[in-house]
Protein backbone atom coordinates (compact mmCIF):
# COMPACT_ATOMS: atom_id res chain seq x y z
CA UNK A 1 0.00 0.00 0.00
CA UNK A 2 2.42 2.44 1.02
CA UNK A 3 3.84 1.92 -3.01
CA UNK A 4 0.63 3.33 -4.18
CA UNK A 5 1.02 6.20 -1.52
CA UNK A 6 4.11 7.06 -2.80
CA UNK A 7 2.87 6.98 -6.24
CA UNK A 8 -0.49 9.28 -5.64
CA UNK A 9 1.90 11.78 -3.45
CA UNK A 10 4.14 12.21 -6.49
CA UNK A 11 1.57 12.23 -8.95
CA UNK A 12 -0.43 14.95 -7.23
CA UNK A 13 1.95 16.99 -5.69
CA UNK A 14 5.23 16.69 -7.81
CA UNK A 15 7.64 15.65 -5.26
CA UNK A 16 11.18 14.08 -5.88
CA UNK A 17 11.03 10.50 -6.10
CA UNK A 18 14.16 9.94 -3.73
CA UNK A 19 12.45 12.12 -0.54
CA UNK A 20 11.37 10.37 2.10
CA UNK A 21 7.58 10.75 2.68
CA UNK A 22 6.15 10.64 6.36
CA UNK A 23 3.11 8.50 7.06
CA UNK A 24 1.36 11.49 8.90
CA UNK A 25 2.21 14.05 6.07
CA UNK A 26 1.21 11.72 3.27
CA UNK A 27 -2.06 10.93 4.93
CA UNK A 28 -2.56 15.00 5.16
CA UNK A 29 -1.90 15.56 1.19
CA UNK A 30 -3.91 12.56 0.57
CA UNK A 31 -6.93 13.86 2.38
CA UNK A 32 -6.40 17.35 1.92
CA UNK A 33 -4.98 17.60 -2.30
CA UNK A 34 -5.61 14.35 -3.46
CA UNK A 35 -8.89 12.90 -2.59
CA UNK A 36 -10.70 15.75 -3.82
CA UNK A 37 -8.79 15.04 -7.49
CA UNK A 38 -9.46 11.37 -7.21
CA UNK A 39 -12.90 11.48 -6.76
CA UNK A 40 -14.70 14.45 -8.22
CA UNK A 41 -15.05 15.24 -11.48
CA UNK A 42 -12.09 15.69 -13.94
CA UNK A 43 -10.20 12.58 -11.83
CA UNK A 44 -9.20 10.64 -14.99
CA UNK A 45 -5.83 11.93 -15.21
CA UNK A 46 -5.21 10.58 -11.62
CA UNK A 47 -7.27 7.64 -12.10
CA UNK A 48 -5.89 6.57 -15.57
CA UNK A 49 -2.20 6.86 -13.82
CA UNK A 50 -2.86 4.66 -10.71
CA UNK A 51 -6.03 2.59 -11.50
CA UNK A 52 -9.74 2.70 -10.13
CA UNK A 53 -9.18 -0.10 -7.58
CA UNK A 54 -5.95 1.97 -6.18
CA UNK A 55 -7.60 5.14 -5.85
CA UNK A 56 -10.47 3.70 -3.97
CA UNK A 57 -7.79 1.75 -1.72
CA UNK A 58 -6.21 4.83 -1.16
CA UNK A 59 -9.78 6.41 0.01
CA UNK A 60 -9.97 3.36 1.93
CA UNK A 61 -6.52 4.10 3.86
CA UNK A 62 -6.43 7.96 4.62
CA UNK A 63 -10.24 7.36 5.72
CA UNK A 64 -9.04 4.62 8.13
CA UNK A 65 -5.95 7.29 9.14
CA UNK A 66 -8.54 10.04 9.42
CA UNK A 67 -10.89 8.02 12.03
CA UNK A 68 -8.01 7.16 13.67
CA UNK A 69 -6.33 10.08 14.73
CA UNK A 70 -10.18 11.54 15.82
CA UNK A 71 -10.79 8.79 17.44
CA UNK A 72 -7.42 8.30 20.03
CA UNK A 73 -6.07 5.02 19.58
CA UNK A 74 -7.83 3.49 16.29
CA UNK A 75 -11.70 3.50 18.19
CA UNK A 76 -14.18 4.07 15.84
CA UNK A 77 -15.77 8.06 16.37
CA UNK A 78 -19.64 8.20 17.06
CA UNK A 79 -21.00 8.27 13.76
CA UNK A 80 -24.63 9.59 13.21
CA UNK A 81 -26.77 6.89 11.85
CA UNK A 82 -29.94 5.85 9.81
CA UNK A 83 -31.21 3.20 11.08
CA UNK A 84 -33.13 1.14 8.58
CA UNK A 85 -35.81 -0.49 11.00
CA UNK A 86 -35.75 -3.54 9.16
CA UNK A 87 -35.53 -6.91 11.44
CA UNK A 88 -32.23 -7.78 12.31
CA UNK A 89 -30.44 -5.70 9.66
CA UNK A 90 -29.26 -2.44 12.05
CA UNK A 91 -27.96 -5.19 14.57
CA UNK A 92 -25.01 -5.91 11.92
CA UNK A 93 -24.50 -2.27 10.89
CA UNK A 94 -24.25 -1.08 14.36
CA UNK A 95 -27.24 0.73 14.13
CA UNK A 96 -28.09 1.47 10.65
CA UNK A 97 -26.51 3.11 7.77
CA UNK A 98 -23.77 6.16 8.17
CA UNK A 99 -25.76 9.11 7.41
CA UNK A 100 -25.75 11.18 4.07
CA UNK A 101 -23.60 8.81 2.32
CA UNK A 102 -24.07 6.70 -0.65
CA UNK A 103 -24.87 2.86 0.25
CA UNK A 104 -25.19 0.53 -3.21
CA UNK A 105 -27.40 -3.15 -2.78
CA UNK A 106 -25.93 -5.36 -5.54
CA UNK A 107 -27.98 -8.38 -6.26
CA UNK A 108 -29.72 -10.37 -8.65
CA UNK A 109 -33.34 -10.75 -9.88
CA UNK A 110 -35.76 -11.98 -7.28
CA UNK A 111 -33.60 -10.91 -3.96
CA UNK A 112 -36.16 -8.00 -2.86
CA UNK A 113 -33.60 -5.06 -3.18
CA UNK A 114 -36.59 -3.43 -4.27
CA UNK A 115 -38.52 -4.36 -0.88
CA UNK A 116 -35.59 -3.40 1.03
CA UNK A 117 -35.05 -0.04 0.02
CA UNK A 118 -39.09 0.55 -0.16
CA UNK A 119 -39.12 -1.10 3.11
CA UNK A 120 -36.06 1.47 4.33
CA UNK A 121 -38.40 4.53 2.96
CA UNK A 122 -41.29 3.48 4.57
CA UNK A 123 -40.03 2.81 7.93
CA UNK A 124 -38.03 6.20 7.60
CA UNK A 125 -41.46 7.94 6.99
CA UNK A 126 -43.79 5.78 9.77
CA UNK A 127 -41.47 5.22 12.40
CA UNK A 128 -39.07 7.81 12.02
CA UNK A 129 -40.41 10.70 10.81
CA UNK A 130 -37.86 11.40 7.49
CA UNK A 131 -39.80 11.96 3.83
CA UNK A 132 -38.25 9.92 1.20
CA UNK A 133 -37.87 9.38 -2.57
CA UNK A 134 -37.77 6.93 -4.96
CA UNK A 135 -36.20 6.93 -8.58
CA UNK A 136 -36.95 4.78 -10.87
CA UNK A 137 -35.19 3.98 -13.94
CA UNK A 138 -37.18 0.98 -15.07
CA UNK A 139 -40.82 0.87 -13.70
CA UNK A 140 -43.73 2.99 -14.13
CA UNK A 141 -45.17 4.52 -10.62
CA UNK A 142 -48.68 2.41 -11.04
CA UNK A 143 -46.77 -1.09 -10.95
CA UNK A 144 -44.80 0.33 -8.28
CA UNK A 145 -47.75 1.15 -6.10
CA UNK A 146 -48.90 -1.72 -6.78
CA UNK A 147 -46.43 -4.20 -6.20
CA UNK A 148 -45.89 -2.59 -2.84
CA UNK A 149 -49.23 -2.61 -1.79
CA UNK A 150 -48.98 -6.08 -1.48
CA UNK A 151 -46.77 -5.55 1.53
CA UNK A 152 -49.00 -2.99 2.89
CA UNK A 153 -47.09 -0.31 1.81
CA UNK A 154 -49.42 2.34 0.75
CA UNK A 155 -46.97 4.92 -1.22
CA UNK A 156 -50.02 6.66 -2.92
CA UNK A 157 -50.98 8.03 0.02
CA UNK A 158 -47.46 9.10 1.52
CA UNK A 159 -47.19 11.13 -2.14
CA UNK A 160 -50.62 12.77 -1.23
CA UNK A 161 -48.98 14.09 1.88
CA UNK A 162 -45.87 14.73 0.66
CA UNK A 163 -44.10 12.53 2.72
CA UNK A 164 -42.99 10.89 -0.40
CA UNK A 165 -41.88 11.22 -3.58
CA UNK A 166 -41.63 8.90 -7.12
CA UNK A 167 -39.47 10.21 -9.49
CA UNK A 168 -39.86 8.29 -12.92
CA UNK A 169 -36.87 8.50 -14.62
CA UNK A 170 -37.48 5.37 -16.88
CA UNK A 171 -38.20 7.54 -20.00
CA UNK A 172 -35.03 8.78 -20.43
CA UNK A 173 -33.92 5.25 -21.67
CA UNK A 174 -35.77 5.38 -24.62
CA UNK A 175 -34.77 9.36 -25.38
CA UNK A 176 -33.04 9.55 -29.25
CA UNK A 177 -29.33 9.85 -29.70
CA UNK A 178 -29.35 13.79 -29.61
CA UNK A 179 -31.62 16.28 -27.79
CA UNK A 180 -32.32 20.09 -28.55
CA UNK A 181 -32.16 22.66 -26.12
CA UNK A 182 -32.79 25.99 -27.50
CA UNK A 183 -30.23 26.12 -30.37
CA UNK A 184 -27.71 23.36 -28.96
CA UNK A 185 -27.87 19.70 -29.71
CA UNK A 186 -27.42 17.52 -26.47
CA UNK A 187 -26.19 14.09 -26.59
CA UNK A 188 -28.99 11.71 -25.13
CA UNK A 189 -26.00 10.33 -22.56
CA UNK A 190 -25.03 13.86 -21.12
CA UNK A 191 -28.79 14.52 -21.48
CA UNK A 192 -29.84 11.98 -19.53
CA UNK A 193 -27.32 12.10 -16.41
CA UNK A 194 -28.20 15.70 -16.22
CA UNK A 195 -31.89 15.39 -16.06
CA UNK A 196 -31.96 12.65 -13.71
CA UNK A 197 -29.53 14.99 -11.11
CA UNK A 198 -31.58 17.76 -11.59
CA UNK A 199 -34.59 15.49 -11.27
CA UNK A 200 -33.31 14.04 -7.62
CA UNK A 201 -32.53 17.51 -6.85
CA UNK A 202 -35.81 19.30 -7.49
CA UNK A 203 -38.12 16.40 -5.56
CA UNK A 204 -35.68 16.00 -2.55
CA UNK A 205 -35.62 19.27 -2.37
CA UNK A 206 -39.88 19.70 -2.79
CA UNK A 207 -40.77 16.96 0.09
CA UNK A 208 -37.24 17.79 2.70
CA UNK A 209 -36.23 14.12 1.74
CA UNK A 210 -34.21 12.26 4.37
CA UNK A 211 -33.91 9.40 2.57
CA UNK A 212 -33.56 8.68 -1.41
CA UNK A 213 -33.48 5.31 -3.61
CA UNK A 214 -32.19 5.00 -7.19
CA UNK A 215 -33.74 1.91 -8.54
CA UNK A 216 -32.08 0.47 -10.41
CA UNK A 217 -28.63 2.32 -11.32
CA UNK A 218 -27.83 -0.52 -14.01
CA UNK A 219 -30.18 0.65 -16.36
CA UNK A 220 -28.18 4.05 -16.50
CA UNK A 221 -24.70 2.09 -16.49
CA UNK A 222 -25.30 0.09 -19.77
CA UNK A 223 -25.44 3.58 -21.28
CA UNK A 224 -22.06 4.09 -20.98
CA UNK A 225 -19.96 1.46 -22.70
CA UNK A 226 -16.51 2.85 -22.58
CA UNK A 227 -14.96 2.94 -18.76
CA UNK A 228 -14.10 6.50 -18.54
CA UNK A 229 -17.61 7.86 -19.14
CA UNK A 230 -18.82 5.24 -16.86
CA UNK A 231 -17.20 6.32 -14.02
CA UNK A 232 -17.67 9.91 -14.92
CA UNK A 233 -21.60 9.47 -14.73
CA UNK A 234 -21.61 7.37 -11.36
CA UNK A 235 -19.27 9.81 -9.82
CA UNK A 236 -21.78 12.47 -11.01
CA UNK A 237 -25.01 10.68 -9.52
CA UNK A 238 -23.21 9.86 -6.34
CA UNK A 239 -21.92 13.99 -6.24
CA UNK A 240 -25.69 14.72 -6.52
CA UNK A 241 -27.26 12.33 -4.14
CA UNK A 242 -24.17 13.42 -1.35
CA UNK A 243 -25.24 16.82 -1.65
CA UNK A 244 -28.89 16.26 -1.09
CA UNK A 245 -27.75 15.37 2.65
CA UNK A 246 -29.89 12.37 2.46
CA UNK A 247 -29.12 8.68 3.42
CA UNK A 248 -29.35 7.14 -0.40
CA UNK A 249 -29.25 3.73 -1.53
CA UNK A 250 -28.76 2.81 -4.80
CA UNK A 251 -29.32 -0.87 -6.24
CA UNK A 252 -27.58 -3.23 -9.25
CA UNK A 253 -27.38 -5.87 -10.68
CA UNK A 254 -25.30 -8.79 -9.59
CA UNK A 255 -22.98 -9.68 -12.34
CA UNK A 256 -21.53 -13.31 -11.95
CA UNK A 257 -18.06 -14.38 -13.22
CA UNK A 258 -19.66 -18.33 -13.68
CA UNK A 259 -21.41 -20.56 -12.33
CA UNK A 260 -19.05 -20.88 -9.09
CA UNK A 261 -19.81 -18.62 -5.90
CA UNK A 262 -17.05 -15.69 -7.47
CA UNK A 263 -18.46 -12.46 -9.14
CA UNK A 264 -17.26 -9.76 -10.84
CA UNK A 265 -16.11 -6.79 -8.62
CA UNK A 266 -17.94 -3.57 -10.51
CA UNK A 267 -17.16 -0.13 -10.70
CA UNK A 268 -20.19 1.41 -8.93
CA UNK A 269 -18.76 -0.95 -6.01
CA UNK A 270 -15.73 0.75 -5.50
CA UNK A 271 -17.44 4.41 -5.79
CA UNK A 272 -19.99 3.65 -3.31
CA UNK A 273 -19.58 4.52 0.29
CA UNK A 274 -20.95 0.75 1.33
CA UNK A 275 -22.06 -2.46 -0.41
CA UNK A 276 -24.29 -4.54 0.66
CA UNK A 277 -24.62 -8.19 -1.18
CA UNK A 278 -28.13 -10.14 -1.65
CA UNK A 279 -28.10 -13.82 -2.99
CA UNK A 280 -29.59 -16.76 -3.02
CA UNK A 281 -26.87 -19.48 -1.78
CA UNK A 282 -27.05 -22.84 -2.28
CA UNK A 283 -27.00 -24.59 1.24
CA UNK A 284 -27.13 -28.59 0.29
CA UNK A 285 -29.77 -29.45 -1.95
CA UNK A 286 -31.49 -26.07 -1.02
CA UNK A 287 -31.20 -22.14 -1.89
CA UNK A 288 -31.14 -19.87 0.93
CA UNK A 289 -31.34 -16.17 0.67
CA UNK A 290 -27.83 -14.75 2.47
CA UNK A 291 -27.33 -11.00 3.05
CA UNK A 292 -23.73 -9.74 3.19
CA UNK A 293 -22.39 -6.64 4.09
CA UNK A 294 -19.03 -6.35 2.46
CA UNK A 295 -18.02 -2.72 3.23
CA UNK A 296 -19.70 0.49 4.92
CA UNK A 297 -17.12 3.86 5.68
CA UNK A 298 -17.46 4.68 9.31
CA UNK A 299 -18.70 1.32 10.47
CA UNK A 300 -17.68 -1.72 12.12
CA UNK A 301 -19.29 -4.41 10.55
CA UNK A 302 -20.15 -7.82 10.51
CA UNK A 303 -19.10 -9.39 7.12
CA UNK A 304 -20.42 -12.76 7.75
CA UNK A 305 -22.77 -13.82 5.13
CA UNK A 306 -26.40 -14.02 7.06
CA UNK A 307 -29.63 -15.52 5.87
CA UNK A 308 -33.02 -13.40 5.37
CA UNK A 309 -36.61 -14.37 4.13
CA UNK A 310 -39.04 -12.02 1.97
CA UNK A 311 -42.29 -12.59 3.98
CA UNK A 312 -45.58 -10.25 3.71
CA UNK A 313 -44.44 -8.17 6.23
CA UNK A 314 -41.07 -7.22 3.94
CA UNK A 315 -37.66 -8.74 4.83
CA UNK A 316 -36.62 -9.71 7.97
CA UNK A 317 -32.58 -11.00 8.73
CA UNK A 318 -31.08 -13.12 10.93
CA UNK A 319 -28.07 -11.88 12.48
CA UNK A 320 -27.29 -14.80 14.81
CA UNK A 321 -27.82 -17.49 12.42
CA UNK A 322 -25.05 -19.11 10.00
CA UNK A 323 -24.83 -19.94 6.21
CA UNK A 324 -22.11 -22.47 5.04
CA UNK A 325 -22.32 -22.36 1.54
CA UNK A 326 -21.14 -24.91 -1.29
Amino acid sequence: MRHILHRMTLFVCHRTPSMKLDSNLEVSILLNRALPLCLGRGNNRIQNKIGVEESEAIYTMAERYELQSQSGKGKMPTVDRTPTGIPGLDEILSGGFPRGRVILLVGGPGTGKTILTSQFLMNGIKIYGENGAFVSLDETKAHYYREMALFGWKFEELEKGKKFAFINASPLRHMPGEVKIGRQSIGRKDFSILSLIEGIKTHTELINAKRVVVDPVTSLIFQYPEMVERRTAILDLVDALVKTGATCLMTTELRAMGPTVERAIQLEEYLAHGVVIMSNAKVGKTYNRVLQVEKMRETPIDMQPRPYKISGNGIEVFPKETIFVD
